[in-house]
């Protein structure tokens, strides 16, 4: 069996309030996070809301990276998904663990695509 990508999702928790509330700075780490992996940045866009908050996306040329924050609880929501081998999502968590200054993080890890190897015998009696 084998799997086709690698989805990590990701809550951060204890991280200061003016840093989940800053678009900017919040889209800086999700790009360098991806960059920091290995991953091949195409494209990203970011939104800010009233009165507090940013979602956004990294498209990556792997998957992609997105966030959503709660900065008044110090808390964001992330997934890392990535495909192939090239790029381990686990490498953008611990820089965003760095970059958001989270106090506890909780992540877990699920395989994405699985893909079942059949023998052709196999294959020919379905």
């Amino acid at each position: 069996m084998k799997a086709l990508g690698r989805h990590v999702l990701a809550e951060f928790y204890g991280c200061e309030f003016d840093t989940l509330n800053d678009i900017k700075l919040v889209e800086k780490i999700m790009v360098n996070a991806a960059l920091e992996a290995g991953a091949e940045v195409r494209e990203f866009v970011f939104h800010k809301f009233s009165p507090q908050g940013v979602s956004g996306v990294v498209v990556i040329s792997e998957s992609h990276l997105a966030i959503h924050t709660w900065p008044e609880l110090g808390y964001a929501a992330v997934d890392v998904f990535t495909c192939g081998d090239k790029v381990d999502p686990w490498e953008a968590c611990n820089y965003l663990t760095r970059g958001f200054r989270a106090k506890r993080v909780l992540a877990k890890e699920q395989k994405r695509g699985l893909i079942f190897e059949t023998s052709p015998q196999a294959a020919q009696a379905v």
